[in-house]
């Protein structure tokens, strides 16, 4: 009898570790539709920030990213254009004009609206949560499996997200960010109108993220320009020469 118990309970243990470990490749596989796990990375994001339908802010960005580095550098507004933020692992700094040398800042900050400094980074969730399966769930009559995302270090953007990913595309469609104790505290839809050439296949690649606050009409658009995958020089990710 007793072996039988332990058995049951290897079977039960080993099956708990598969869905975590699927979970997490789940995960890593969806980031690549967002910039994480590519060799290189260039595109264009328009960050427009509104509130009871009113313009709040608008900005336009250029993005090289790396697997877990990325430096972001204003186009427009005119007052901010050339300031740079720079993300290097879990660390990010910001330089602009009149800085004598670049600050560190939180990729928790609000870059724009509802966006923070993080969202507009290379997605890498694989590297800063620990992925586990909670259902399924439809999201614009696509299958999607329901993640768990939980932040296993303070710098993550977030401390906790429910993430929709497409069975069929392995991309995310939806997202919930919460705080540590459960609060929702935010809402984002993505839509997949670009597409990458990555290990010899074609894949969908983002090209609208819509954020909205979870207790006000507040809402932030990132819209992504044309993509191109290439290898981008080491010294791009320099804080030493970063200006």
């Amino acid at each position: 009898m007793k072996r039988i118990l332990v058995g049951i309970l290897f079977l039960g243990a080993s099956a708990a570790a598969l869905a975590a470990i699927d979970a997490q490749e789940l995960l890593k596989r969806s980031d690549h539709a967002r910039g994480g796990g590519l060799p290189g990375i260039v595109w264009e994001i328009r960050v427009v920030a509104r509130e009871e339908g009113r313009v709040l802010d608008e900005q336009r960005l250029e993005v090289r990213a790396v697997d877990d580095a990325s430096v972001a550098e204003t186009l427009d507004p005119s007052r901010f254009k050339g300031s740079k933020l720079l993300q290097v692992k879990r660390s990010m700094w910001l330089t602009r004009r009149g800085l004598s040398k670049p600050i560190p800042i939180s990729p928790r900050q609000r870059l724009s609206g509802q966006a923070s400094n993080g969202d507009i980074a290379a997605t890498n969730y694989a590297a800063d949560y620990d992925a586990s399966f909670s259902g399924e769930e439809s999201v614009d009559g696509e299958a999607c499996r329901i993640l768990e995302l939980k932040a296993h270090h303070k710098q993550a953007t977030y401390d906790r997200i429910r993430y929709w990913v497409s069975e069929k595309r392995e991309v995310g469609m939806k997202a919930e960010f919460l705080s540590l104790s459960g609060k929702l505290l935010k809402t984002a839809r993505f839509e997949y109108g670009n597409s990458i050439r990555f290990e010899g296949k074609h894949l969908p690649f983002v090209s609208k993220m819509t954020i909205k606050d979870a207790l006000t009409d507040s809402e932030t658009t990132m819209e992504f320009g044309t993509i191109e995958v290439r290898q981008i020089p080491a010294s791009e990710f320099d804080l030493g020469q970063i200006q």
